[in-house]
């Protein structure tokens, strides 16, 4: 008898991990951002990983073709190299390139959708930008829970920047590598990728403040007054603070940057060659080429939210958690072809209509 309880006991146990498995869906999800892919699968932890330059090939005006093969390696491979179950349901969230992409030729698009989904058999939509800003910010409480003390995060990328909080979000394809173009073709008339901005003259670094000013008015609208931002991501956390830190002889972790200090740090560096900016700094050539962009970018945002210092804590943020917790992601996944049939028409936009308004499915015989 005793035999017999413990067993039942066992069973019991596993029913109830069953259950509780059972609460949470199977899925896995395929974070596409600028410079490649990240796969999670609910319940795991483990983050699959393959680079793709999705932005070259767009800044080129070669569109995306030539990133389609290695995209849909990824997306066939990343799961089986994760150990994932491979019946979850599988959905793509395409960003900042994706929607340059959409504005570009939303048709084309569809229609490399359509090809990604038949080789790969993951449907991938393009994320609004605003929705981006809610995965971002729920990824970031995740991770730092109470070391989130301001109201917003700061996330800049290659080609998009999120200034995400709770309720509000601004966004811009407007990242480290878009804005570093933009100023190299503004004041030194190049499209190259890194350009040399410095030595920056004062008169081109207030050309360089003007011009950021226009690219970011749209954050006193779509942000309250008295927003707070905590810096998340690498161009700040392994380049600005490391650089603010080292003129005022503070530790390398540095956790707050006030305006004066970021200011001061600009205007000292940009009058110098970019070569004695990197010895000074000990970095390599190809990473200091991006400071002094950096510094302005960050700067401009500090002023547009009203100049309060900048909090720094540099997390992995993926948007695999938003996207695996997304339920309208993956019911417009199951109806992929109605997906695309709005991206034609509603572009971007076509991710906040509703999946229900589809036509309904012809039954199968």
């Amino acid at each position: 008898m005793r035999h017999f309880a413990h067993l039942l006991a066992g069973l019991a146990g596993c029913l109830l991990a069953a259950v509780a498995l059972a609460g949470e869906p199977c899925r896995i999800a395929f974070d596409m951002g600028s410079s490649g892919i990240r796969a999670g699968e609910s319940g795991r932890t483990e983050v699959m990983r393959a680079d793709i330059d999705y932005l070259a090939p767009l800044s080129a005006g070669r569109g995306l073709a030539e990133t389609l093969p290695p995209t849909i390696a990824a997306l066939r491979n990343l799961p089986a190299q994760g150990s994932f179950d491979q019946d979850c349901p599988r959905l793509g969230g395409g960003f900042s390139a994706w929607r340059i992409a959409a504005k570009e030729d939303r048709q084309k698009l569809a229609d490399d959708l359509a090809a990604i989904r038949a080789d790969s058999g993951v449907a991938v939509l393009v994320i609004p930008q605003r929705q981006e800003g809610a995965y971002g910010y729920q990824g970031a409480r995740q991770l730092l829970g109470d070391k989130l003390t301001t109201s917003h995060i700061l996330d800049i990328g290659g080609g998009s920047l999120q200034v995400a909080g709770e309720r509000d979000s601004f966004g811009a394809l407007f990242g480290q590598k878009l804005w570093h173009r933009e100023l190299c073709k503004a004041l030194r008339n190049s499209s190259e990728l890194p350009c040399a901005l410095q030595p920056m003259t004062p008169q081109e670094l207030d050309s360089a403040r003007s011009l950021l000013r226009d690219r970011l008015h749209g954050i006193v609208r779509d942000l309250p007054q008295g927003a707070t931002l905590t810096a998340i991501s690498r161009p700040v956390t392994r380049g600005v603070a490391p650089a603010v830190a080292r003129l005022f002889n503070r530790p390398a972790g540095l956790t707050e940057i006030s305006p004066a200090m970021l200011r001061a740090t600009l205007e000292l560096h940009a009058g110098l060659s970019l070569d004695a900016m990197a010895e000074r700094l000990g970095s390599e050539r190809k990473h200091a080429a991006y400071l002094i962009s950096d510094l302005l970018l960050v700067e401009g945002l500090m002023e547009a939210t009203g100049g309060h210092d900048l909090r720094i804590a540099e997390i992995d943020l993926t948007n695999l958690p938003g996207l695996l917790a997304d339920d309208r992601g993956y019911r417009w996944a199951a109806r992929h072809d109605c997906y695309l049939q709005r991206l034609r028409s509603l572009g971007v936009a076509a991710y906040f209509s509703d999946p229900a308004t589809c036509a309904a499915r012809p039954a199968a015989h």
